[in-house]
């Protein structure tokens, strides 16, 4: 990415919060508008939106885990007693897949067991406090196909010890995602054909209407322990039987209205 395209995404990200809907929250005040000259130019996140010239700036990226009953049986919980716990990554994790192409995909360091979880992504261009499930879904302005790529053997050291595992999911590319595909043209995802597919091979296979706790229901609790704004996005979680990959291998992730998206490991 060039310098010139860094900073045009600086500034469109700060013309998206400034002009927010009347009633819904904005963006959190930038260095520059603190007072402060900023020392260097930062380069935030993007993602494209399908059939528009326009660019999503990403805020935040939320994760919930364990949202599909039988990916938490095998993760060793209880999908009937356990409430919505969310993580998140930077937004410079990001790796966007394009329509068609296949990308290449960096085997990430210190992991020998790399996995896959593929997931539906909603992206917020409203947000706030406490918001109600019913009115959540007001605040989803596209849905996209995600992979939450993990170093799972890092994560369950992590857990092992009672320490935060943020090193086994918070890493260089890994909110692996499509362009964006804007509601007004697919309407909002409760159930729908959600796979995995590597070298070929279908290795995750699913259904949204399987998910504990839907978008709108994710939206709800999240949004009581953080305000959410403009240019969030969530990864909703992912089904059973996650699983490794290797350099070479090619992961194919589908959600039903949705294109499929193609990543190389490399």
């Amino acid at each position: 990415m060039t310098a010139k395209n860094r900073r045009s995404m600086l500034q469109l990200g700060t013309a998206m919060a400034a002009g927010a809907l009347s009633g819904c929250a904005t963006s959190a005040t930038s260095a520059g508008s603190a007072g402060g000259k900023p020392m260097f130019a930062v380069a935030g996140a993007a993602i494209p939106v399908m059939g528009s010239d326009q660019v999503f700036p990403v805020r935040r990226v939320y994760c919930i885990g364990r949202n599909y009953a039988a990916h938490a049986i095998e993760r060793g919980s209880d999908p009937n007693r356990e409430p919505p716990f969310f993580f998140q990554k930077p937004t410079d994790a990001v790796q966007l897949v394009p329509m068609g192409a296949t990308i290449d995909h960096p085997y990430p360091p210190l992991t020998k067991n790399y996995h896959y979880e593929v997931e539906l992504v909603a992206a917020l261009n409203k947000g706030g406090r406490n918001i109600p499930p019913e009115k959540a879904l007001d605040c989803v302005y596209a849905y996209a196909v995600g992979l939450d790529m993990t170093r799972r053997d890092l994560q369950n050291a992590m857990a092992n010890e009672k320490k935060p595992w943020e090193i086994g999911k918070s890493f260089d590319r890994s909110a692996v995602v499509s362009h964006l595909h804007p509601v007004s043209r697919t309407g909002h995802f409760d159930k729908g054909a959600i796979w995995l597919k590597v070298n070929g091979q279908v290795k995750q296979s699913s259904d949204l209407s399987k998910m504990i706790w839907n978008v709108a229901e994710q939206i709800a609790k999240l949004s009581e322990s953080n305000e959410l704004f403009p240019g969030d996005i969530i990864y909703s979680g992912t089904p059973e039987n996650v699983g490794p990959v290797v350099k070479g291998d090619v992961m194919t992730g589908h959600i039903d209205g949705l294109y499929d998206i193609n990543v190389k490991v490399v």
